[in-house]
């Protein structure tokens, strides 16, 4: 007995001897295996910094690349673009001097034609130069609201659709011409482009508490929910979208908008719904911007005035049932402001004759540009955003 106790006892020992340097193998094996984790959590962490590092750069190489390249092609564009309203300044000035000296010749309806395309051609490089980054012209002397207005209407191609309802008797200041001029050119032309060929669009003039609101309204096609939001982005002039997503046809009208509104200070807004169903577009003009209209001294007005006031809608014409003057007969529109200070050529023929000669340009005008096709489709494309 006593033998086999004295084994057992010895077996004990070697067991827990055993179990102890199994043990000790055990915690050295994990040490190891901690050891090496660490070393390779650590080895990760490294990569992926070196990743993350890789990627910011990649990213940041790309983007200068990108705003280089949007660089280059404004610097490109905006040069063009600038070359071409040159040409068409040119070609407009050539036009109203030859106007001024032959008024009543027969060649004045070619005239017409040719200035009326020149305008429209001046206004898409007017937008091309903005959006490439160049300022926009300033005049020295406020100018009508109607006149404004009148301005922006001989610049889109359906301009016989427009129809100004009242008078202002407001000014806007010299500042605020070119850039009210050139929105208004641009949301007609989008009224224009996205309602039938026979649709009116009606502009009337509001003044509410300190400003001056034009609002446009066209019986075209509404705005669903996410097309409203897309166009109030680009009005608001936050987002500014680059050359490459303009489309393979760029539509400049509302990012230029945006543009100039937020530079000049003054609001576009496209989220009402006309009277007609399709959209009311609203620039809002805060009193900074506009002032009253001067009268003028002069009892003779030059040939280039009369040209302008005639058809204007008179103070007491009768109004419609919602309110607004009855549409009279359809003007000519003017290519650009009339600039009182703009020199002008000596008329060739006696005073008399000289207004004579105005009247009768007047209404050849209106005739040669009334009787244009309305039902002609139209060959330009929409600004829309």
């Amino acid at each position: 007995m006593a033998a086999v106790a004295a084994t057992a006892v010895v077996a004990v020992v070697a067991l827990a001897a055993r179990n102890r340097a199994l043990g000790a193998k055990k915690q050295q094996s994990e040490a190891e295996l901690r050891r090496q984790l660490h070393t390779s959590d650590s080895q990760l962490h490294v990569s992926r910094a070196e990743l993350q590092r890789f990627r910011s750069e990649q990213e940041r190489t790309l983007r200068e690349a990108k705003e280089a390249a949007e660089e280059n092609t404004k610097a490109v564009l905006k040069g063009a673009a600038s070359f071409l309203q040159s040409l068409a300044a040119e070609q407009t000035t050539l036009l109203d001097g030859i106007q001024r000296k032959y008024g009543g010749h027969a060649v004045l309806s070619d005239l017409l034609e040719v200035n009326h395309a020149n305008a429209q051609m001046a206004r898409k490089a007017q937008g091309i130069a903005v959006m490439c980054g160049a300022p926009l012209g300033r005049r020295n002397r406020p100018a009508s609201v109607y006149d404004v207005v009148r301005s922006a209407q001989g610049q889109i191609r359906n301009f016989h659709r427009v129809a100004i309802m009242q008078q202002t008797g407001l000014a806007l200041k010299a500042s605020a011409v070119a850039p009210v001029a050139l929105a208004v050119a641009e949301l007609l032309d989008n009224a224009a482009s996205f309602s039938q060929q026979d649709a009116p669009i009606e502009v009337t003039f509001q003044r509410i508490r300190n400003n001056l609101c034009i609002v446009i309204d066209d019986a075209g096609v509404s705005m669903n929910d996410e097309d409203r939001q897309r166009a109030t982005e680009l009005l608001s002039g936050d987002v500014v979208p680059r050359l490459s997503q303009l489309g393979n046809q760029p539509k400049f009208g509302f990012p230029v908008i945006g543009l100039i509104a937020r530079q000049y200070g003054f609001t576009v807004d496209v989220t009402g719904v006309s009277r007609y169903g399709g959209v009311r577009a609203v620039v809002l003009l805060p009193e900074e911007l506009w002032t009253m209209e001067e009268t003028p001294q002069a009892p003779e007005a030059p040939v280039s005035s009369i040209m302008r006031n005639e058809g204007r809608p008179q103070t007491g014409a009768a109004r419609t049932t919602h309110g607004l003057p009855k549409r009279g007969a359809r003007q000519a529109p003017i290519a650009s402001v009339p600039d009182p200070e703009a020199p002008r050529s000596a008329p060739r023929a006696p005073q008399e004759t000289g207004r004579a000669s105005g009247r009768s340009l007047g209404a050849f005008q209106r005739g040669t540009l009334s009787g244009r096709n309305p039902d002609a489709t139209s060959l330009e494309g929409s600004e829309d955003a």
